[in-house]
């Protein structure tokens, strides 16, 4: 992941703790894995030495830490934590997955107790990360909060507007029937009065009849007349040939 020439390559992020924690470290469910090859890149960035140097000083330390206990010596490191050796004695185990029981030799084992302000500083991380942690927790749980108000709000404004829509519908559909029945209530009073007219009309039909009725009786009395008139010619005109004879 590093360069492993001269420290020069590594630029601005060299000595930083962070970076490199991030950078160099494979993540686990339970934290990150740093290896002995990652540990030398961080102490190369951390003193701004090559990789080579880096890897040389710390096999040192770890030379001396070993050679040191193998002796039957405490290496404490102040602030960190002792290096030092026990003895456990003979005992008899149990194999978790047979059940067998299994003799186990005396022997010399290393032991790290580790000191008062690595133990503080652990802790502290720890709280510090756990503070994160309930935050980013917190502030999701406030967006989850928002996103669902939001959603809600969406649905009330969308049910908002079918229900605008649904009684503009109804206005309309109840506009257009009030304006059918109207033409309708208009075609019925023209119907009506033509109908009025027709029935004066066919009531007008018989007086003419009885006008046409009444012409000949009207020429029957002026025929009458006329026959009167000449009868009563002839009747002189007998009267006036008597007189002379």
């Amino acid at each position: 992941m590093f360069d492993s020439g001269d420290s020069g390559a590594y630029g601005a992020e060299r000595k930083s703790t962070a970076v490199w924690r991030k950078r160099c470290a494979a993540p686990t469910p339970k934290g990150r894995i740093v290896n002995k090859a990652q540990l030398i890149d961080a102490v190369a960035m951390k003193l701004d030495i090559s990789r080579r140097s880096a890897g040389d000083t710390v096999d040192a330390v770890l030379e001396g830490i070993t050679g040191a206990i193998i002796g039957g010596d405490k290496v404490s490191l102040t602030g960190f934590g002792t290096f030092e050796t026990t003895r456990r004695a003979a005992r008899t185990a149990r194999n978790p997955r047979t059940g067998e029981s299994v003799d186990v030799p005396a022997a010399t084992v290393p032991k790290f107790r580790p000191g008062q302000a690595l133990k503080d500083e652990v802790n502290a991380t720890t709280g510090r990360r756990r503070g994160a942690a309930k935050k980013s927790t917190a502030k999701k749980a406030a967006t989850k909060k928002a996103t669902a108000k939001k959603a809600t709000a969406t649905m009330a404004a969308k049910k908002t507007t079918a229900k605008k829509a649904t009684a503009t519908a109804t206005k309309a559909a109840a506009t257009k029937a009030a304006a059918t029945k109207a033409t309708a209530k208009k075609t019925v009073a023209k119907k009506a009065p033509a109908k009025k007219a027709t029935t004066v009309k066919a009531a007008a039909r018989p007086v003419t009849k009885k006008t046409v009725a009444k012409a000949p009786a009207t020429k029957t009395a002026a025929k009458k007349t006329v026959a009167k008139k000449a009868t009563a010619k002839k009747a002189t005109a007998k009267k006036a040939t008597a007189r002379k004879r």
